[in-house]
């Protein structure tokens, strides 16, 4: 596959980094977006900028930008990186405008995501794929990558892999995808607490009383992936099974180890808590959900995932952006 044009479907922050950085190294992309994101672009073009001080600049002329699906008509790859609720219609979408052998690449939280691609687009060449780091909106079409961590996408018929590396954003193929997106799923489960706390990521992990409630969601994911004998390969130097002794340990302890694992910039927060403030509806359902259903279908109790999945509902409905909590509203009954 030379030169291929590639569509960027529901381009929001993971959309407009990846985006960002593949138009940075010559490749012909085009941002399916909301009219917001496209104005913001077109106004100020793209800019994509790290925690070690990387940055890339892309000039809007230099981009295809609509929120018109036909432009799936002319992909030779599609990247879906909307939410995962809205994967059917994007689906619906690929199908009914897409060339059947034109691959299809979920960048997507969770695992609903790729199964509903999957299924909808079973003729085509669909393959799931791991962000392992977190990117924020600064903007004024500038998206930045506050965390550390890389992507990786399923192995199929064709590099993609070696197609979508560039110098700053290396991609890797594995045919571990399903074992690794359950390792990213448990960290992602950090999301709902972050969004509840109302903290900064780094702030809100140097309490320990928020570390155990994330310690806790964990071990009871866990607890299901055991019970389903579903494997689970971390996204971190650790084993999975390790993360919550870590996290439930003593702060000084807990922070040296972290540094070694995962850097993160000060003022990141999840993509949860930027969901609320925007009065967005999250994606609970990829995170807490998932493990729920799961556990529910091995008779395993997670109260812990149920009561944030709660709270988060909660929050959504309230409309009133963060909610600011403390670890002691969390676990109560009547927060």
């Amino acid at each position: 596959m030379q030169n291929p044009d590639i569509v960027i479907a529901g381009a929001g922050s993971i959309g407009c980094f990846v985006g960002g950085h593949l138009a940075a190294a010559g490749c012909s992309v085009t941002l399916l977006a909301r009219p917001r994101v496209i104005a913001e672009i077109e106004n100020n073009g793209l800019t994509v900028t790290d925690l070690t001080g990387g940055s890339e600049h892309v000039p809007a002329n230099r981009l295809k930008l609509t929120d018109n699906p036909d432009c799936l008509a002319s992909a030779d790859l599609v990247l879906v990186t909307v939410k995962s609720g809205a994967t059917a219609e994007f689906a619906r979408l690929i199908k009914a405008n897409t060339p059947v052998h034109s691959p299809v690449v979920s960048l997507q939280n969770g695992l609903s995501g790729i199964d509903t691609l999957s299924s909808s687009l079973s003729d085509r060449d669909v393959r799931a794929g791991m962000v392992g780091f977190n990117v924020v909106p600064d903007g004024q079409g500038t998206y930045h990558r506050a965390t550390s961590g890389d992507i990786l996408i399923g192995d199929g018929p064709v590099k993609l892999g070696d197609i979508l590396s560039t110098p700053g954003l290396p991609i890797s193929e594995t045919p571990e995808i399903t074992a690794i997106q359950w390792g990213k799923l448990l960290l992602n489960l950090n999301n709902a607490p972050n969004a509840l706390s109302g903290l900064p990521i780094y702030q809100m992990m140097m309490d320990r009383d928020w570390r155990r409630i994330m310690a806790d969601q964990m071990a009871e994911a866990l607890r299901a992936l055991t019970a389903a004998n579903i494997p689970v390969k971390s996204t971190t130097p650790l084993p999975a099974s390790f993360l919550p002794h870590i996290l439930r340990l003593p702060t000084p302890l807990f922070r040296r180890i972290a540094a070694k694992m995962l850097k993160v910039d000060r003022s990141a927060r999840s993509s949860m808590s930027y969901d609320l403030i925007a009065g967005r509806r999250t994606e609970i359902d990829a995170f807490q959900s998932a493990v729920v259903d799961l556990a529910d279908r091995h008779s395993i109790a997670t109260p812990v995932c149920a009561r944030l999945r709660a709270l988060i509902r909660k929050a959504e409905d309230a409309a009133e952006g963060l909610p600011n909590l403390s670890p002691k509203d969390v676990r109560s009954s009547d927060a």
